[in-house]
């Protein structure tokens, strides 16, 4: 075997270890989420609401997400001018309290009592 065939044998590699430590999967974590009444309210224009998502994968489907902005951004829902949301993403507890902004997903899980697995 040449070097670089062994180098190429640990890029494979290395890029099947990368994909499989990106694909961890949250479901449980957003799942009690919701169970627990927590709300993501955001703007799908939103690059901070962006990134909350993405730290979810493909398990936000599973979060209890509001969307606050109307299509052109012409305006928010009535909803969240019901609920006075001013800032982008604001999560809700069902105790009532609230915390703005982007939050790592150990933070949310303290915040909730939700466990990520």
């Amino acid at each position: 075997m040449n070097i670089k065939q062994i180098l190429g044998i640990v890029l494979i590699c290395s890029v099947l270890v990368m994909v499989g430590c990106s694909s961890i999967n949250y479901d449980s974590f957003a799942q009690c989420l919701t169970e627990k009444g927590v709300k993501m309210y955001g703007g799908y224009w939103c690059p901070h609401c962006a990134n909350q998502k993405d730290m979810f994968g493909n398990s936000f489907g599973y979060v209890n997400y509001i969307e606050c902005s109307l299509p052109n951004r012409e305006g928010k829902t009535e909803i969240c001018i019901e609920e006075d949301i001013k800032v982008y993403p604001t999560w809700e507890f069902a105790d009532g309290s609230r915390k703005e902004r982007v939050h790592s997903l150990e933070q949310l899980s303290a915040f909730s009592g939700c466990s990520i697995e």
